[in-house]
């Protein structure tokens, strides 16, 4: 039976089908996410880290509790389709992470992702067999549930000090092989990496733009195979580094010239 829940989710997937690259952007409160809404964007996506920050904490340090409800109140703020960053599914085993796909359906998200990076110091990868055990039990858990969720599947190898391409393909090769919708390795050092990738894989690629140096434009993006194109903490970055400014004017000159900038 349909419902708005499933009919997001299934304009969600849709997307990944249609010929071409989509942008989703990502909100970090309701606020935000009705302003991309009222732009035109067609999808959203929570960032793990701006969910964190604009509860003035850093990434990696809120609850899965506190991740979820922080989901459901952008859910609920458009009539969008929303993924969600799940982190690594806030535990190890993949018991945990099949849980944490169960419980963000139930927020109404249209799909979510799963890292392989375990946030421990001494091994911040889960080693290659753990790490696909998990995807595939997240994958399980997204199949089981009556509706369209689409999952991502993510290698963090590049945000974790270890600039190993071919681990990365034979990762992303091994979720995608494991029933992963949708693969995501962040940040790839150049345009040449993002397009072997793509080649490598049959499935649709998601790209995060927010690094210096190692973002590209949609139409490079698009032209070497990416289908959908995330910003990470970018947009909340701009809108601090705005208010920053502004109140930095007040503290000093006491005017409020910014006020003209709206």
């Amino acid at each position: 039976m349909s419902s708005p829940v499933a009919d997001r989710a299934a304009a969600f997937a849709a997307l990944h089908r249609r010929p071409g690259v989509f942008v989703m952007p990502n909100p970090w409160d309701a606020g935000s996410a009705r302003l991309l809404a009222d732009l035109g964007f067609e999808a959203l996506a929570t960032s793990s880290a701006a969910s964190a920050m604009s509860m003035g904490r850093t990434d990696y340090q809120i609850t899965r509790d506190e991740a979820l409800a922080h989901a459901r109140s952008i859910v609920a703020a458009t009539a969008l389709p929303v993924s969600a960053d799940l982190e690594n599914g806030f535990g190890h085993t993949p018991e945990v992470v099949a849980e944490t796909i169960r419980l963000a359906a139930e927020t109404g998200l249209a799909g979510g992702s799963i890292e392989d990076a375990s946030q421990e110091s001494e091994r911040p990868i889960y080693d290659f067999g753990q790490a696909v055990e998990r995807v595939g039990a997240a994958v399980e858990a997204a199949r089981a549930l009556g509706r369209p969720f689409t999952l991502t599947a993510r290698c963090e190898n590049f945000l974790h000090g270890r600039a190993d391409l071919d681990d990365t393909i034979r990762r992303l090769q091994a979720y995608e092989a494991a029933g992963a919708d949708v693969l995501f390795a962040p940040g790839l050092p150049s345009l040449e990496a993002v397009a072997t990738v793509c080649s490598a894989l049959t499935k649709p690629f998601s790209f995060m733009v927010g690094i210096p140096g190692k973002s590209f434009s949609v139409a490079e993006l698009e032209a070497v195979g990416v289908k959908r194109i995330s910003l990470a903490t970018s947009l909340y970055r701009v809108a601090m580094k705005a208010a920053k400014a502004a109140a930095e004017e007040i503290r000093r000159d006491g005017t409020f010239s910014f006020l003209g900038a709206r």
